[in-house]
């Protein structure tokens, strides 16, 4: 059974900064692919961004290119999303997502986490 657990939401101001962590417990993952999603009061779950097994490839919604940056360690079963630059409109509740496949996670069919707050003020 695959286990994830997400903290480092908050409060913070626009234009702050946050660092969500994810820790895998269960079994290794270093052959998943991990990814982030957030889901907003009144909207549908959204991509955030993803990763691949060994941190080669990445991708990001448009909407978080060049603010947030996903991030693994392996040895550690911890997959990162450093926030900067954050908006109001960023505020959701966010979640770690992990499957066997980017396709798994992408199409959101993988294991998840209970999520994490994450509130940005004006």
């Amino acid at each position: 059974q695959v286990q994830l657990v997400e903290s480092g939401g908050g409060l913070v101001q626009a234009g702050g900064s946050l660092r969500l962590s994810c820790v895998v417990s269960g079994r290794t993952i270093s052959t998943y692919t991990m990814g982030w999603f957030r889901q907003a009061p009144g909207k549908e779950r959204e991509f955030v961004a993803v990763i691949s097994w060994n941190g080669g490839s990445t991708d990001y919604a448009d909407s978080v290119k060049g603010r947030f940056t996903i991030s693994r360690d392996n040895a550690k079963k911890t997959v990162y999303l450093q926030m900067n630059s954050l908006k109001p409109e960023d505020t959701a509740v966010y979640y770690c997502a992990a499957g066997n496949s980017w396709y798994t996670v992408i199409q959101q069919s993988g294991w998840w986490g209970q999520g994490t707050q994450v509130t940005v003020s004006s």
